[in-house]
């Protein structure tokens, strides 16, 4: 009764923080997005030096833990007077960039050639032909792993907290350290980002469904 207690009095504060991770969440995905697929591009563009750049920058993201890369955009942007919250999207989008480039390059790979040489003999330019023949197939595809990095994004946004950002984990913590009791509230911030999840979730679902039946 004590946790229930607990849960229903701060749950003002603990919307505050789960409508920052939210936030936080939706604006770095979609930043990534754009950054995976530029960088899918270069994987596949058969120049060289092109590829050489996105497999370094791959190589660089996946090489480094999350935290320190958030760390540098805070710490290393302050010249350029970067706020915490868009030193962490930036952070995530860095990161989460590089596995969904993975996730483009591998969707658009598995498209058949031969729906590219269909394009073109129809007259279509290769660029036309990818963006009207093959990304649309490709983003259906890449649909159910795409979720996955979605939640995982959503998860890692808690390493905002390392920068004093009250967000839901930080909101945990706080209160756990002011009470002296950690437990509850972890239990208690666990449940919010279900509910994220489940959300999250839902309109990956949705989008996959919409997609189907445009088929």
């Amino acid at each position: 009764m004590d946790l229930l207690t607990k849960f229903i009095d701060t749950y003002p504060v603990f919307l505050k923080g789960m409508l920052l991770t939210f936030q936080l969440t939706i604006v770095a995905v979609f930043i990534a997005i754009f950054i995976g697929l530029f960088f899918a591009f270069l994987k596949i563009s058969r120049i060289k030096i092109l590829e050489w750049i996105a497999d370094i920058y791959i190589f660089l993201v996946r090489g480094t833990p999350l935290v320190v890369q958030i760390f540098i955009f805070y710490f290393g942007l302050t010249a350029l007077d970067i706020s915490q919250f868009w030193s962490v999207i930036l952070g995530l989008a860095f990161h989460n960039g590089a596995y969904i480039a993975e996730i483009f390059r591998g969707s658009i790979q598995s498209i058949d050639k031969g729906q590219m040489e269909a394009g073109r003999s129809l007259g279509m330019t290769a660029g036309l032909a990818m963006r009207r023949i093959i990304l649309p197939q490709a983003f259906r595809r890449a649909m159910p792993p795409l979720g996955n990095q979605f939640i995982i994004a959503l998860k890692d946004s808690s390493l905002a907290s390392f920068i004093g950002m009250y967000e839901l984990f930080n909101v945990a913590t706080t209160y756990g350290s002011n009470e002296y009791d950690y437990m509850s509230y972890l239990l208690i911030v666990a449940v919010y980002y279900l509910v994220l999840v489940l959300i999250f979730s839902i309109l990956v679902n949705m989008i996959e469904k919409r997609m189907a039946s445009s088929d």
